[in-house]
C-alpha cells in the first residue's frame, strides 16, 4: 500500500470513528459499566462526560486509545517489514478490522489493553527492558484477564531463555495465584465452542479469521515463533480450552490476537514472493476477496444505521439492543413519561442515562 493511499485512508477513518461515537447510543455494556463499576473504564466514561458531553464524552478517552493503538501498531510494523508500503498495508488492515473499529467508537476495556500490549512488543524488540516492568505493572491491575499475557511471556522468556522476562512474568503470575485474579474457570461441557469462532469471526471478519487459524498453525509447525506469535497463539489456544466448559468473553481475548495481522501478511509475503508473477495470481486474488470481505464487514459497522431501513423487523438488527432504549426513552418523553418499569434490567441502566427511572411502587 502507498504512502498517500494510507494517508487518504487515516482522515477518512477518523470521521468515521468519531461519527460513530457521536451518534451511536449507549450500549448495554457501557450502561452497566457505568452505573454499576468503579474499574478504569467507568472512570474514563465520567471524565470524559466532564469534557464533551454527549455520546461522544463517554467515548472520547477510548478513542484515543484506538488512535494511539494505531500510531503503536505501525511502528512495530515497521520492524517487521523492510518495505514501508507493508507496514502502510498491515496497519490499514489493522485499522479496518471490526473489532478495532468497535473497540475504539465504545467504551471497553480491550482498547486500553491495546496499546499497553503493542507498547510492550514494541520496547522489548528495542531493548528498552527497564520500562517493561512497569506495563506490566499496569496490565496487571487493569486487566484481570491480563494472566494470559503473562502466560505467553513466561513460556516465550522459558524457550528463548530470556531470564529476566521468565523471572518478571513468572512473578505476576504468582500475585495471580495469590490474589486469586485472573479469569474465572468453571462450569461443564457445553456448546461454547462454536462460539468463540463466531466471535473471532466477528472480530476479525470471517476469511480473515481462517487465515489468522491457518498462519497461527502455520509458525506453529514451521516459521520462526516471535514474542508476537506467543501472545496471539496462547491468547488463542486458551480461549478454545476454555470455550469447552464456559462462554468466553471476547474483550478478554481480543487485545492479544488482533496484533497477529503483523505475522499473517509476513505469512502471506513469504507465500506469494518465493513464486514467479505467473503463479502469484491465485494468492493475490485470494488477498482481493479477504479484503473485499474485510472492507465490506468494516462497512456494515459503520453504515449500520441503514440496515434499519432495509430490515423489515427491527428486532433482527444486530445492533438493535443499542437503539431499541434509545427510541423506548424518546417515546416516553414525548408523552411526558419520566419513568419505566416493564424491561430488562440491563435496558434500565440505558433508560437511566436517558432519564427514565423506574417507577417507585
Amino acid at each position: 500500500m502507498k504512502k498517500q493511499h494510507f494517508l487518504l485512508a487515516l482522515p477518512l477513518y477518523a470521521m468515521a470513528v468519531f461519527y460513530l461515537a457521536a451518534t451511536t447510543p449507549i450500549s448495554p455494556h457501557e450502561a452497566k459499566i457505568l452505573y454499576t463499576s468503579h474499574d478504569i473504564v467507568s472512570v474514563l466514561m465520567k471524565e470524559g462526560q466532564n469534557v464533551v458531553s454527549g455520546f461522544l464524552g463517554l467515548r472520547i478517552f477510548f478513542i484515543f486509545f484506538g488512535f494511539l493503538s494505531i500510531g503503536f501498531f505501525y511502528e512495530l510494523s515497521r520492524r517487521y517489514f523492510s518495505k514501508c508500503e507493508d507496514a502502510y498495508l498491515a496497519t490499514f488492515i489493522f485499522m479496518l478490522l471490526p473489532g478495532i473499529l468497535t473497540a475504539s467508537t465504545l467504551a471497553n476495556i480491550a482498547i486500553i489493553v491495546l496499546p499497553l500490549v503493542l507498547l510492550f512488543v514494541l520496547l522489548y524488540e528495542k531493548g528498552y527492558f527497564f520500562v517493561l516492568p512497569l506495563i506490566m505493572f499496569a496490565l496487571f491491575f487493569i486487566h484481570e484477564a491480563s494472566i494470559i499475557f503473562f502466560i505467553a511471556l513466561l513460556l516465550y522468556g522459558i524457550v528463548h531463555n530470556d531470564k529476566k522476562l521468565s523471572i518478571f512474568s513468572a512473578a505476576f503470575l504468582i500475585a495471580f495465584i495469590y490474589l486469586a485474579k485472573g479469569i474465572e474457570i468453571g462450569g461443564r461441557p457445553s456448546g461454547h465452542f462454536a462460539e468463540i469462532f463466531g466471535l473471532y469471526a466477528a472480530v476479525f471478519s470471517p476469511l480473515l479469521f481462517l487465515y489468522f487459524f491457518y498462519a497461527m498453525y502455520r509458525i506453529l509447525l514451521r516459521e520462526k515463533k516471535t514474542l508476537l506469535w506467543y501472545i496471539s497463539f496462547t491468547a488463542l489456544a486458551v480461549s478454545l480450552l476454555l470455550s469447552i466448559r464456559q462462554r468466553v468473553y471476547i474483550t478478554d481475548f481480543a487485545p492479544y490476537v488482533m496484533i497477529a495481522i503483523i505475522l499473517m501478511l509476513d505469512i502471506f509475503n513469504k507465500s506469494v514472493r518465493v513464486r514467479l508473477p505467473q503463479f502469484q495470481k491465485r494468492y493475490k486474488r485470494g488477498f482481493y476477496v479477504v479484503m473485499a470481505f474485510l472492507l465490506f464487514s468494516a462497512s456494515l459497522i459503520i453504515f449500520h444505521k441503514m440496515l434499519f431501513y432495509i430490515i423489515k423487523d427491527p428486532k433482527n438488527h444486530f445492533a438493535n439492543r443499542i437503539y431499541k432504549p434509545y427510541r423506548l426513552a424518546k417515546e416516553l418523553r414525548s408523552k411526558g413519561i419520566n419513568c419505566y418499569n416493564e424491561t430488562a434490567r440491563r435496558e434500565r441502566y440505558q433508560l437511566q442515562y436517558y432519564g427514565i427511572l423506574s417507577c417507585k411502587k
